[in-house]
């Protein structure tokens, strides 16, 4: 539905509805159907005419007795979110073992989120005993493997699965003795460059930037007018350009596959009405877009300097947008920041007019990003978050099981993966964004990623590009500590995200 524009903050957040029967007729009877649990957001639950709770982020126990009746009555959606609200605790103590008791309900009907749910448990030995075997077949259910190609106990298999495992231990060593070599060299770097940064101006900075963002190969291409008095002003009249070179979204197809339609959100937050600014950001965002437009065929938003309704209401006009065969990209550059709720903690991105802490009103938490990710209809949807704690967005593990290039782009990996949903995030991994020394006007990682993207001429996968970007940032950066996981409570399946060169 489309939300009206005096729309309230709360109205934007997803919420547990429970939606009234229907009166139906059957002949010469008249019944009600049951009351039916849906997750939209508080406005389109109202006039639907469905009760819910109004966000309350310290307590959701309440969203379990929405959804409790329709899992007891068989239905495997709502068995699986039963699991999830076990998982995550919401209002109370995590619960495992109830957790895989129903996402086992959900699996035993062929729910693929329940499969995937079932898998990481068994990967990481919540709630079950930890069994990679098992964690590895439940994910090959999900994407449709035969009984029969399952992957079966044995030392053997076992034995590389414990190699595996400790050869991603030891490069997690090894980063991190880098991180505590280098650390102090990089803050004094950063440190020096910023001051450096300042020194220049701020306005001149934004402008450079805005300029720097321009595809050259556009005959439309423009930076920022000479009758633009601030650099908002710049940064706006070349947004403006951008959008009047973004033309239709059309369905892209190669390999004879037809991948779906693309769009992204590119999300730079800089200009801070309360925090310290940030000097990349909205260049970072610029870049991005222009690269997704002109190569992989993307409609892009940018949104630049957001604040929450902005941000929220973005996310959720994604909804009436976007078909069941679509891709969505969403990029978020800014401030970030994390509370800790329970035995987790609760991941925000930070609005333009975001308060410090402890104020966190108009914060906007992450599991709302991953509610408007569970609703929306694209088949497969990639968050690539550059900005503090970004990694609280999704708990589970990241999974690959493919360690080489080749297998990660064959035919075969991408058939295994091409039918089934994705939500996946990729993030910069740090606790605060780094800038490249001698680069004010761009982060290392968007550079990175921003490098791979362009140097690509085929179909990329998502966990492809992941290992490239790690390689360019071996040569940048060895220091950061990217990460790639799937997003729970949004509906993933175990699917891919390809990128498709256009031209």
């Amino acid at each position: 539905m489309e939300i009206p524009e005096d729309a309230r903050v709360a109205d934007l957040y997803i919420v547990d509805c429970l939606l009234p029967g229907q009166l139906r007729q059957l002949g010469n009877r008249t019944y009600m159907t049951p009351r039916r649990p849906v997750r939209t957001t508080a406005i389109d639950c109202r006039v639907r005419g469905g009760e819910y709770v109004a966000y309350d982020r310290a307590d959701y126990k309440t969203a379990l007795r929405i959804w409790l009746p329709a899992a007891e009555d068989g239905d495997a959606d709502a068995q699986n979110t039963v699991g999830e609200i076990f998982e995550q605790g919401l209002g109370t103590e995590p619960n495992f073992e109830v957790a895989a008791l129903w996402y086992g309900r959900a699996a035993e009907q062929g729910h693929k989120t329940a499969l995937f749910n079932l898998g990481t448990l068994y990967e990481t030995g919540r709630g079950v005993e930890q069994d990679k075997v098992q964690a590895l077949n439940l994910y090959r259910r999900a994407w449709g493997v035969s009984d029969d190609a399952l992957v079966r106990e044995s030392d053997a298999t076992r034995a590389l699965l414990r190699q595996a495992e400790e050869n991603a231990r030891t490069l997690e060593a090894e980063r991190r003795a880098a991180d505590t070599a280098a650390g102090i060299a990089m803050e004094m770097a950063v440190a020096e460059a910023e001051a450096r940064g300042r020194a220049q101006g701020r306005s001149e900075r934004v402008r450079e930037a805005v300029v720097r963002a321009e595809p050259a190969d556009s005959a439309e291409a423009t930076g920022p007018t000479p009758a633009a008095e601030t650099a908002s002003e710049a940064v706006a009249a070349a947004v403006d350009a951008g959008r009047e070179r973004t033309s239709p979204p059309v369905e892209v197809s190669a390999a004879g596959r037809n991948f779906g339609r693309y769009y992204a959100l590119v999300i730079g937050n800089a200009d801070y009405d309360l925090l310290d600014d940030l000097e990349t950001p909205v260049s970072d965002a610029q870049r991005l877009a222009g690269v997704l437009e002109r190569r992989y065929g993307f409609n892009v938003r940018l949104l630049p300097n957001s604040d929450d309704a902005g941000l929220l209401r973005a996310l959720n006009q994604l909804n009436d947008e976007l078909d069941e065969n679509d891709n969505l990209l969403i990029y978020y550059s800014g401030h970030g920041n994390r509370r800790e709720s329970g035995v987790y903690d609760t991941g925000y991105w930070l609005p333009v007019n975001a308060e410090p802490a402890p104020n966190d009103t108009f914060w906007v938490p992450t599991e709302q990003v991953s509610g408007h990710l569970a609703r929306l209809k694209a088949k497969r949807i990639i968050v690539v978050a550059d900005s503090s704690y970004a990694g609280l967005l999704a708990d589970n593990p990241a999974f690959l099981l493919a360690t080489d290039m080749a297998n990660l782009q064959s035919e075969a990996y991408v058939q295994l993966r091409f039918p089934n949903r994705s939500r996946l995030l990729m993030t910069s991994g740090m606790d605060f964004p780094l800038q490249e020394v001698g680069k004010l006007d761009q982060s290392v990682f968007a550079d990175a990623l921003i490098a791979v993207l362009e140097g690509n001429d085929a179909v990329l996968t998502a966990p492809a590009l992941f290992l490239q970007v790690l390689d360019e940032l071996e040569e940048r950066q060895p220091e950061l500590n990217p990460q790639f996981k799937a997003i729970k409570r949004a509906g993933d399946e175990v699917g891919d995200f390809f990128f498709v060169r256009q031209s």
